[in-house]
């Protein structure tokens, strides 16, 4: 049976809108290495794309499971927005990592390794667990979207801006607008079926381990088996180099992380609106750079 919740969050009305955006990727306009030629970043970029189709299925079942529960109505439109924004990335992500293993990268096993243990969680895991998982993997999105929207320096390791092209970086930049307006909901969520401080912890402490040792080791797996880390060891050896100086390894950005854990925490105590009102803006407002690219839109709250 799942904890009680302490209490049932207030919930301010947010925008979150489900655009069903398309994207292709020509093979001959997408470099090997396409993260601004840096082998390192591009398998480590790489292997969170691989995660990515996989793990969003298991946050839209996590909170669908709940759905019932849900009687407030502004929360449960956000719950629609939530899910209708997750399947599209599930979707967009499986064509960009099909994409990816066209050009030499794991990203099809990965994401069967990554589907073997979901499937085998969500048998064992309670469901307020897996939702607790969810929450805090989201607070994981979050935290680096907004990074992505408000660091020109980590939006410099894609290189060049393009944002007429289909690219990771195109790929990425929607994807956090859409993480950054969604935060709070599988939070919400969370807080108002369950809402244990203890379980909310534990998860997260263990979700970060996980996190970190999957992705250095995945990402250093597929180096392994990239012929360009035999070819150019030098290369190879100081893109690793260069990732303890990355923007997202700062100081500020684990402190935004381990801030999840504090009692009193919310999503939204990290306040992001007008850096979507500006990204909104570029990709989807009167002359939005990927305005073409979106079919219809639903979903809106």
């Amino acid at each position: 049976m799942s904890p009680a919740p302490a209490a049932a969050p207030a919930v301010p009305a947010r925008k979150i809108t489900t655009r069903r955006i398309e994207f292709e990727y020509p093979t001959s306009q997408t470099p090997r290495h396409f993260m601004n030629g840096d082998p390192a970043m591009s398998h480590v970029v790489a292997m969170l794309s691989s995660v990515f189709p996989e793990g969003e299925d298991m946050f839209v079942r996590s909170v669908r499971n709940y759905r019932d529960r849900i009687t407030e109505p502004e929360l449960k439109k956000q719950v629609g927005g939530f899910i209708g924004q997750e399947a599209i990335h599930g979707r967009e992500h499986r064509s960009f990592n099909e994409h990816l293993q066209a050009m030499g990268y794991p990203t099809l096993f990965i994401d069967r390794c990554v589907h073997y243990g979901f499937f085998h969680g969500s048998r064992l895991l309670p469901k307020s667990w897996q939702l607790a998982i969810t929450a805090a993997l989201e607070h994981y999105t979050a935290t680096l979207a907004e990074t992505l929207l408000g660091n020109a320096e980590a939006r410099a390791e894609f290189g060049p801006e393009d944002l007429s092209a289909a690219s990771a970086q195109t790929l990425l930049l929607w994807h956090a607008v859409e993480e950054s307006e969604h935060k709070a909901v599988a939070f919400d969520v969370y807080q108002t079926v369950c809402g244990s401080h203890r379980i909310r912890v534990i998860t997260m402490n263990l979700v970060t381990l996980g996190f970190l040792l999957g992705t250095v080791a995945g990402s250093a797996v597929a180096l392994l088996l990239d012929g360009h880390t035999y070819r150019h060891p030098i290369h190879t050896a100081r893109s690793v180099a260069r990732l303890r100086r990355s923007p997202w390894l700062r100081r500020d950005v684990a402190r935004r992380i381990r801030d999840y854990n504090r009692r009193d925490f919310h999503p939204e105590d990290h306040d992001a609106a007008a850096l979507l009102d500006e990204w909104r803006g570029r990709l989807f407002g009167a002359s939005g750079t990927l305005n073409d690219r979106i079919r219809t839109t639903a979903g809106a709250a």
